[in-house]
């Protein structure tokens, strides 16, 4: 056992906490799961198949992180690679394509049909992507200006032949609507993308556009409907065992259902957005799974985004249907309770009683009606920065650090 198993077993016996060894965090190693089946640890990984016809990957990792992949790669061989496929086109998993190419210009490269439609979009909004990613994660986040388009298409399912090996891709929605899956019948492995990735699903990611929860746990059903013995997920080590995989393909499943079904209940019996935010709950017992804790993305953001999806962008409350700008609604709002200062005491007071997001809302109020007052600022970004520490989830946290560093230090 390498160190990639050896870190999966550590966080399924309960030796290592995943919020402070984060699964996402790259070893950059190979593990060789069978004699023929190499999975990378990268961000985002990739799986790779040696057959006698030739090497099939499973996605090309991020363009930073796939030089170390490639050499991580072809150390274990030097079979050509004859086929490359996108489980999805986020920039982390497909990025890399190019210098694998560049170098093998003979692969074909595989995705599902809506992929070409997002590669479009992230030229449409190359700025806002940029911006909201350097957000996410807190580091300067270079848009690329092109991504290598795929070869071949597919709709819903197909299956290739490569010498003794079947690989069949099945086309789901999920955290993006161009997602494939991937089924090893003979390694008895499923090739998740981020469909699961050792973590609450990124079912809400709140900058990013919609997702698909329901039909997200519909494609791991399926998974689990396979019986698989090896999980290679797009983030994280993999996971060994039929009833480990089937469990953590399962109660992944189970999560999102169980949002899904409170969510459209509420929605059902007439409820506003706020109602529904503060009376949903994920199932306490799965948010324990160390595959499932809220490091990366929060329960509370997959309700927000369950509503967009059902529901549209109103939140019922007819003040935010043709509303004042937040800037006029907060100057109001100071001169009612003596200036923007009081305000600020206010949310001060609240900072200090652990009542962080009253203390925001006050706080944001004052730096709308205040914007150059340093004191304002100062105090969100005091106030900013406490909540950040109550945060498990990378998202959240992050965003409120942002919000700090705006308001000066």
């Amino acid at each position: 056992m390498g160190a990639v198993l050896d870190l999966a077993e550590r966080l399924l016996g309960g030796e290592l906490d995943p919020a402070v060894h984060h699964p996402f965090a790259p070893l950059l190693e190979l593990e060789e799961l069978s004699p023929t089946l190499g999975f990378v640890s990268s961000f985002a990984n990739v799986t790779a198949l040696r057959t006698p016809e030739g090497l099939l990957l499973l996605d090309a990792s991020s363009a930073w992180m796939a030089p170390q992949v490639r050499t991580l790669v072809r150390a274990w061989t030097d079979a050509p690679l004859t086929t490359l496929v996108y489980t999805h086109g986020h920039i982390d998993h497909v990025g890399g394509a190019e210098l694998w190419l560049a170098a093998e210009p003979g692969a074909r490269v595989l995705a599902q049909a809506e992929l070409p439609r997002r590669f479009h979009r992230y030229r449409l909004t190359a700025g806002y992507n940029a911006c909201i990613n350097t957000r996410q994660f807190r580091v300067p986040v270079r848009w690329p200006a092109s991504l290598r388009q795929p070869d071949e298409l597919v709709q819903e399912r197909r299956v290739l032949r490569l010498a003794d090996e079947e690989v069949e891709l099945r086309a789901a929605r999920g955290e993006t609507d161009d997602h494939l899956w991937v089924w090893l019948p003979r390694q008895r492995a499923v090739c998740t993308g981020d469909l699961f990735i050792w973590a609450v699903p990124n079912a809400g990611n709140p900058q990013k556009v919609q997702r698909y929860p329901l039909d997200w746990a519909n494609a791991l059903r399926e998974m689990a409907s396979l019986h698989p013995a090896i999980l290679c997920p797009g983030h994280g080590p993999p996971i060994i065992g039929q009833e480990r995989v089937q469990r953590a393909l399962c109660e992944t499943a189970e999560l999102l259902e169980d949002l899904c079904h409170q969510v459209l209940q509420l929605m059902n019996d007439g409820a506003k957005l706020d109602d529904v935010l503060h009376a949903v709950k994920a199932p306490s017992h799965l948010l324990e799974r160390p595959y499932l804790r809220p490091i990366y993305d929060e329960p509370a953001f997959i309700v927000r985004n369950l509503w967009r999806l059902y529901g549209g962008w109103w939140d019922g409350n007819p003040a935010n249907l043709l509303p004042a700008s937040e800037r006029e609604l907060a100057t109001e709002i100071a001169t009612l309770v003596g200036g923007a200062g009081r305000l600020v005491e206010r949310a001060q007071a609240l900072m200090e009683q652990d009542q962080l997001p009253l203390a925001c809302h006050l706080i944001e109020l004052a730096a709308r009606a205040a914007p150059q007052d340093p004191a304002v600022q100062q105090a969100r970004a005091a106030i900013y920065r406490r909540r950040a520490q109550t945060q498990t989830s990378l998202m959240a946290r992050n965003l409120f650090l942002v919000a700090a560093e705006e308001g000066g230090s």
